[in-house]
């Protein structure tokens, strides 16, 4: 069985997963770089140039094979939640999903103080990115976050350390 992390981009799906793949003695799996990989480019660059229908199409692709897998930690990218094939591959996969929930200012603050943000991810809104932003698609994606967890760790107040322990305690 793997672990799949969910959650908005800044929450900490990568960090985090990462730590918990080294202490569980997993293959880490981003949805993100597989999506970046298969295409030849950054996320930022599949949006601009070829769109953000393309972009879906390749992480549905992504998440599938993801889901496939056994004994691998999962990151799965801020957005896969909002496609039905994603969320129906996340659920028939059998796998656990940790909801990495985030208060809206600190992933505002995260995301701003992430020197690789600008070059490598899109804007997702013509909000800029900003604190409306964040709290709009939350607002969204939330509620298919829960539709899919297993366990919901609040990840606003912890260290990447602190949530891969909280994480293997109740796995």
């Amino acid at each position: 069985m793997s672990i799949i992390l969910v959650g908005y981009r800044g929450c900490g799906t990568t960090t985090i997963g990462q730590k918990l793949a080294d202490r569980l003695w997993q293959t880490f799996v981003d949805t993100d770089d597989m999506v970046a990989k298969a295409a030849g480019k950054t996320i930022k660059q599949v949006f601009e140039e070829d769109g953000e229908a393309k972009f879906r199409e390749l992480e549905i692709a992504a998440v599938r094979d993801a889901c496939a897998t056994s004994d691998h930690v999962i990151a799965l990218g801020g957005g896969a939640v909002t496609r039905q094939e994603n969320r129906d591959a996340v659920k028939q996969s059998g796998h656990k999903v940790v909801y990495l929930r985030c208060d809206p200012q600190v992933l505002l603050k995260r995301i701003e103080s992430d020197p690789t943000t600008a070059t490598t991810r899109p804007n997702l809104t013509t909000m800029g990115g900003g604190i409306e932003e964040i709290r709009t698609l939350l607002a969204v994606r939330e509620p298919l976050y829960r539709q899919l967890l297993t366990f919901e760790l609040d990840v606003s107040n912890l260290s990447p350390e602190e949530a891969y322990v909280h994480i293997t305690r109740v796995m």
